[in-house]
């Protein structure tokens, strides 16, 4: 797969972005229930805008195609995403609606999260005129599955002009068939299901009936179980104390798209090599409260 001969790795990432509103708390609040939080922060999320902060604090030129809007907290996701070096094709700049917002609750003891989001729910977004200019500035692209007619015609532009995709495959959607026609890499979560699968090993095996050359299976602080044209595997998580494990997926995905950014064609040793920086980087994040503090 031929890389373009630039500087630094460049990646286009394309779904979801929402507003995180996350909290520090001692337990989730019953019904009812008030209490007081130890901790907040307030951040641009969602898989495939988190995957490309990850991208651009390791090095690369990260770009966003997503939705965000002109809505007053929509400010706030664009100004997170500027101070953090994300380059962002808005696709609903005139949208006055507020944007999709997670809040969300981390307990302090176990690093385990409760979140409430709208998600992409109720919006469609079409290809631009400009994606296949988009798709060829880039080295590699990532999906989150999120927006699903845009992810699809992305991956299909990908797949013709010779850039590697690697879908965020966090859950079964409508259309998940039809992208996966167009997918290189998929590492998904053990939500993951695809029709007729139970555990890592049936998901592995779907995806490589349906022509997905290069995938594994996360699951949390278990090791990874990986699949390619040559074998399979596993690889280990770090071990660290947990303090959060929001985003810890969406850092490996965006950690595993910088590390393949510079591969021509992929071994199986260059693949284990990735999943292993990538994994590193998320275990990294989970040692921290919210998605940025381990970044500083």
């Amino acid at each position: 797969m031929e890389r373009r001969a630039t500087g630094r790795p460049e990646g286009l990432f394309v779904g979801l972005c929402t507003l995180d509103v996350i909290q520090l708390v001692d337990h989730v609040p019953a019904s009812d229930e008030k209490l007081t939080a130890r901790e907040q922060t307030v951040a641009a999320g969602g898989p495939a805008a988190n995957a490309a902060v990850t991208f651009a604090h390791l090095g690369g030129a990260a770009a966003l195609l997503t939705a965000i809007g002109s809505h007053p907290l929509a400010l706030a996701v664009t100004a997170d995403l500027d101070r953090a070096g994300v380059t962002v094709s808005d696709l609903a700049p005139d949208a006055t609606d507020p944007p999709a917002v997670s809040s969300i609750m981390v307990t302090a003891s176990t690093g385990q999260r409760a979140v409430a989001s709208t998600n992409a729910t109720g919006h469609r977004l079409a290809p631009p005129d400009h994606l296949g200019a988009l798709v060829a500035a880039c080295d590699i692209v990532q999906l989150d599955g999120h927006h699903m007619e845009l992810a699809t015609a992305t991956a299909r532009t990908a797949r013709a002009v010779g850039r590697r995709t690697v879908l965020d495959a966090g859950s079964w959607k409508p259309g998940t068939e039809h992208l996966l026609e167009s997918v290189d890499v998929a590492v998904c979560s053990a939500d993951f299901r695809p029709p007729g699968t139970r555990t890592p090993t049936d998901v592995l095996r779907f995806l490589r009936r349906r022509g997905v050359a290069w995938t594994a299976v996360s699951q949390g602080g278990r090791p990874l179980v990986w699949a390619g044209p040559d074998g399979g595997g596993t690889v280990d998580v770090p071990s660290v104390p947990v303090a959060d494990t929001l985003g810890a997926g969406d850092v490996l995905h965006g950690a595993l798209t910088h590390h393949l950014a510079a591969r021509g064609q992929l071994t199986s040793q260059d693949f284990v090599r990735a999943l292993e920086a990538a994994a590193a980087v998320a275990s990294r994040a989970c040692a921290s409260f919210g998605t940025r503090a381990w970044m500083r």
